[in-house]
């Protein structure tokens, strides 16, 4: 079916129902950011791959909304379809929502399935939508009759993130959760979000691609817990280590019933924000409103996630100067595809101690392409690098032992005087952000302006957040905490001790370059009740894309001074040949 068929089809069922306009998500069940090939329903339906984004479908119009990290992408994918692009400006808008508003009449009806949006998104759907006089219904699944060809909901083995990484025991963090039940006062919490699951239970999965978790939901009670999850993905050793636990197994598909049995006398403490709003109508018990304990509790990073991540980050940048080395060197006999480079940083990733896969797509953008913020090359499309102009590549790993997010922008010739001015101050950014010292209870919006002023100077600005948390082997995109301006719970968590977040500025020119510097950063206490940043990735930054005119002496020494850190603690890991490559990277300037 082409694009415009399987719009054909959807529009028939939504005939057939009585809607006349339908939202689709880019979440599952869970309020995941990366889904599982089942749910990939939003591109399946618009062509549209972008990681995030939403589709709206009426009787004669059919829109993709998503965010200034996807235009350039959404508009290719889109051009040969009935589907239009819809820009938001502003990532947290109601753009789609005030769309509806404006093209539908009192008396027609809006639809979701509830299974894919949180309650709260639903109860504001309602309250926007019948304000107007237009019905809303959350009962609305017109994917399934449509997409005859879906894949199965993944049943792929979890297998158990030894404490030795994780710092804390399985009972450790059950009773972590326990102490902010208590005091709810709140018989049990359901737990829907799997990087919370896999946190709390210390079990890792393969479900979805690049992201450690498994399909799953889990209800903590008091003394014991069931694990909703099909007993075929759970082996018999750790279904034995779970019961130790008491913490029983009951099939993924028996949430709905399990809560609709709960006694109405007893209490249970649940997210209205992340839980689905069809799981969160099932609950039988009082609904305490409030937030999932996991997700607070394991943005803190204990000492020995801490101590792991740094070594981690280490081995990270092993893989990569070998990556990095081997493109210059190939580069002078013959072309390489962006596609062939991000092969070959996952297969010099691969090539370290506890590797498990990549933490995300790699973002691979030589010249144009590297000014669309989330491009990901494929072998089928993508451009050949060349050894001239400019180079954005965007890529992490997961480890047993550590998350990796790095961001580099090179130039193989050199810069033209505006690519140096566009350089120098996203690194002036990048740097201010990393030498910040702010009074505990600072949130991610004060910090963020310190990444962006020296662009605004200039009138120059960019469409995404400065930075986001970063799991420990886990999602490498990781709220609550991060930097973005406006008023999302990115922008408003205050940073804590413990917290690890990304710091990456850019700057993008259409058709010309893309800029890009990300470093990942620790929370640690400065001096009575005041923070600072200790930056753990350690890569050598570019250093002939700077205009030196504009720097300070404060930020070339911090430049300096990285280097210096850098080369003493991954060179002993290197051999002689890649060892002089890192110490010429790493010159003083």
């Amino acid at each position: 079916m082409t694009i415009n068929d399987r719009l054909a089809a959807l529009r028939g069922w939504m005939k057939e129902e009585k809607i006349d306009a339908y939202i689709i998500p880019s979440s599952d069940p869970h309020q995941s950011e990366y889904v599982a090939e089942h749910w990939k329903s939003r591109e399946w339906i618009s062509g549209f791959t972008g990681s995030a984004g939403t589709v709206v479908v009426s009787a004669d119009y059919a829109g993709v909304w998503t965010d200034s990290r996807y235009f350039l992408q959404g508009e290719t994918e889109t051009a040969h379809s009935e589907f239009e692009l819809q820009r938001m400006y502003n990532q947290f808008g109601n753009y789609y929502r005030d769309w509806i508003l404006n093209n539908l009449t009192s008396g027609q009806t809006v639809a979701v399935d509830g299974r894919l949006f949180s309650n709260r998104q639903c109860e504001s759907f309602k309250k926007a939508f019948e304000a107007e006089g237009i019905n809303f219904r959350i009962d609305a699944d017109g994917i399934t009759p449509t997409w005859t060809d879906r894949a199965d909901i993944p049943m792929n083995e979890i297998y158990v993130h030894d404490a030795k990484y994780a710092g804390k025991t399985r009972t450790e963090r059950l009773n972590e959760v326990r102490q902010k039940m208590a005091d709810h006062k709140a018989d049990y919490h359901l737990t829907t979000t799997l990087d919370d699951i896999g946190w709390t239970l210390n079990i890792r999965g393969t479900d979805i691609d690049f992201n450690p978790v498994a399909v799953c939901y889990l209800v903590v009670g008091k003394t014991d817990s069931t694990l909703f999850i099909d007993e075929v993905k759970v082996p018999a050793d750790i279904q034995a280590e779970l019961k130790t636990d008491n913490i029983s197994l009951r099939p993924y598909a028996d949430i709905v019933a399990y809560l609709n049995q709960l006694p109405e006398s007893d209490k249970m403490l649940v997210d209205p924000s992340i839980c689905n709003a069809y799981l969160y109508r099932a609950i039988n018990a009082q609904k305490v409103d409030g937030k999932t304990p996991a997700k607070y509790l394991k943005a803190i990073k204990n000492p020995t996630e801490i101590a792991h991540s740094k070594s981690s980050q280490i081995k990270d940048s092993v893989g990569m100067a070998k990556a990095w080395k081997w493109l210059e060197d190939t580069l002078p006999s013959r072309n390489v595809s962006e596609a062939e480079f991000a092969d070959k940083l996952a297969e010099c990733r691969s090539q370290q101690e506890h590797y498990k896969s990549e933490s995300f797509p790699a973002i691979i953008g030589y010249k144009g392409n590297g000014a669309i913020i989330h491009y990901h090359p494929t072998h089928d499309a993508c451009h050949d690098i060349e050894n001239n102009g400019m180079l954005l590549c965007d890529s992490g790993g997961q480890y047993l032992d550590g998350t990796t997010d790095i961001t580099r922008t090179v130039s193989f010739t050199e810069p033209t005087d505006q690519q140096k001015l566009h350089y120098t101050l996203v690194l002036k950014g990048m740097i201010g952000l990393s030498m910040a010292k702010f009074p505990v209870g600072t949130q991610g919006n004060q910090l963020d302006t310190l990444a962006r002023m020296h662009l605004w100077q200039h009138g120059l600005n960019y469409g995404h957040g400065t930075g986001h948390g970063v799991g420990f082997f886990m999602n490498v995109h990781e709220p609550p905490q991060g930097f973005a301006p406006g008023n999302s719970e990115r922008s408003n968590t205050k940073h804590e001790v413990g917290m690890l977040s990304s710091n990456e500025p850019g700057y993008y020119l259409e058709g010309s370059h893309g800029i890009r510097i990300e470093n990942l950063m620790v929370v640690v206490e400065d001096r009575a009740g005041w923070l600072k940043f200790d930056t753990i990735t350690l890569f050598p930054i570019a250093t002939n894309l700077i205009d030196m005119s504009i720097m300070t002496e404060a930020e070339t020494n911090w430049l300096n001074a990285y280097h210096q850190e850098t080369y003493d603690k991954v060179s002993p890991q290197l051999d002689e040949e890649h060892r002089g490559w890192l110490k010429e990277k790493c010159k003083a300037i």
